[in-house]
């Protein structure tokens, strides 16, 4: 009895990509059916955008072949037919920003009439489209004043209304909070049911479980293994990964952290209020660390920004070591003993044309060097150090900073923030978008900010980064309703935040 075949959606075999000396993949393997999630996890390092790459027609393959339901992908310089196959919604979105939905949605082939743009006709045909797809965002919105998660879905659309029915998410999750989370699988899930196949790329291993069928790990830029999630437990998965088994990368054993109640209060905050939140008191003592979890409405990272000088709240006061803490300026802010690590490292946290070691000695050029003059010398030394205390993978000082992974970039931001020796370190979501690895590496530096005596506010979505904190703050709403010492469970924290115990 014969038993049909299959064609795959999508298919990559054997697929080769080097850079010069670099093998940035050496056994590429993929193979997609049509409607699943299919999740492709890694280290940061192991080929996954290069695959991507190569998948997306970005570049050719050295070796290998890739195929879209059975035929050969069509010639690197035909972009219309990769549109037709295939799309990449990434972290950063590539939305133009200061255009509406409707021309985002249509760039280059807005409907013409008489040789001009139809904007009538322009927002009619946006208008189907987001029907079509279930997406409730209105054309006319300037894209910039959307919700991440309704920005990757407008990209998303323009996705499907070139055809194609295979969409790789880059990342979606990670400036996302959980009830955003929930509201991306759901309209993933939909959108499954109409035909369309995703690829998934995340290092939350969590949402892998939640919303992907298949998962296949890639390593040292080798194939390692497909398989079905439900036959992978998490630490079998974890093993894949990263090559050794769970307990060795979780030699992380956290011991509950009592801080000494005598220990100076470095922090302290009363009545802070602005549009985000209101009436807010908040102590952080010399060594503490402090998590503050909540929704994306609930003001927490507004909070976490004001106290790092991006923001004036309207009312209340902050103090930092006894002296009153300047609010709406980041370089008062950073000289009164501030470090932070801001939400959003490619656009508030790096500034990509540069090196590693100009990153991350920006905050501390006057005291490198006299009259705004910084021997290069000392700026090296320096800068190499941070590259070892926070062990970057890099070349050295010199190499630029868009070369790196994403775990690595954002060990340069935290290198930066703790250069100034804060006082005070604020970090926001500090280990959004990196490998298993490199969110051990970020976590431990928290630990020796404590023992170094400083105080740490952590705001944060992933349970793991709060686990490392002495005391956790939930906001609802822009208030402050619950507070756990270590040792929390999960449901208690994610009730709080749902707003489930608190009407």
């Amino acid at each position: 009895m014969s038993t049909a075949v299959i064609t795959p959606l999508v298919e990559a075999v054997g697929v080769v990509k080097r850079y010069g000396p670099t093998t940035a993949l050496a056994d590429g393997r993929l193979t997609v059916l049509a409607g699943e999630s299919h999740a492709l996890v890694g280290r940061n390092g192991a080929g996954k955008s290069t695959l991507v790459q190569v998948l997306t027609g970005l570049q050719a393959a050295d070796e290998g072949t890739v195929r879209f339901d059975g035929e050969p992908a069509p010639a690197l310089a035909d972009r219309d037919a990769w549109r037709r196959k295939v799309a990449c919604v990434y972290q950063h979105p590539t939305v133009v920003p200061e255009l509406t939905v409707a021309e985002n949605l249509f760039i280059n082939r807005q409907p013409l009439s008489r040789g001009f743009i139809s904007w009538r006709r322009l927002r009619t045909e946006a208008t189907e489209l987001l029907d079509t797809w279930d997406v409730h965002v209105d054309p006319e919105a300037r894209t910039a004043d959307l919700k991440v998660e309704d920005r990757q879905m407008v990209e998303i659309a323009r996705a499907l209304s070139f055809g194609a029915r295979f969409i790789v998410l880059d990342e979606p999750t990670a400036q996302l909070d959980n009830r955003e989370i929930e509201r991306l699988f759901g309209r993933m899930r939909g959108l499954q049911d109409s035909g369309v196949t995703f690829l998934f790329i995340s290092h939350h291993l969590q949402e892998v479980y939640e919303v992907c069928q298949t998962v296949t790990v890639l390593r040292d830029a080798r194939w390692i293994t497909t398989a079905p999630v439900a036959d992978l437990p998490r630490a079998a998965l974890v093993e894949a990964m990263a090559g050794e088994s769970l307990e060795t990368i979780a030699e992380q054993a956290v011991q509950e952290k009592i801080v000494d109640d005598s220990a100076p209060i470095l922090l302290d905050a009363r009545g802070l209020t602005a549009d985000a939140y209101q009436d807010v008191d908040l102590t952080v003592r010399r060594g503490e660390v402090v998590g503050l979890a909540g929704s994306s409405g609930s003001g927490k990272i507004e909070l976490a920004e004001s106290l790092a000088g991006l923001y004036s709240p309207t009312g209340g006061t902050a103090r930092l070591d006894g002296k009153p803490l300047p609010f709406g300026d980041v370089q008062s802010a950073l000289r009164a003993g501030v470090g932070c690590v801001p939400r959003d490292r490619h656009e508030q946290g790096l500034v990509v044309g540069m090196t590693i070691g100009d990153n991350a000695t920006m905050t501390v050029l006057e005291r490198l060097g006299r009259f705004g003059l910084v021997g290069t010398d000392r700026k090296r030394a320096f800068a190499t150090e941070l590259i070892d205390r926070l062990d970057i993978h890099a070349e050295g000082p010199e190499q630029p900073v868009s070369d790196l992974s994403g775990g690595n970039a954002q060990k340069v931001v935290m290198a930066r923030a703790l250069a100034s020796e804060p006082r005070l370190l604020v970090l926001i979501n500090p280990t959004a978008g990196v490998d298993v690895k490199s969110k051990e590496s970020l976590l431990a530096r928290v630990d020796s900010a404590r023992e170094d005596g400083t105080a740490v506010l952590v705001v944060s979505d992933e349970l793991d980064d709060l686990r490392r904190c002495d005391r956790v703050l939930v906001l609802f709403h822009g208030r402050v309703v619950a507070e756990y010492s270590a040792g929390w469970r999960d449901h208690e924290l994610i009730a709080s935040i749902e707003g489930v115990d608190h009407g």
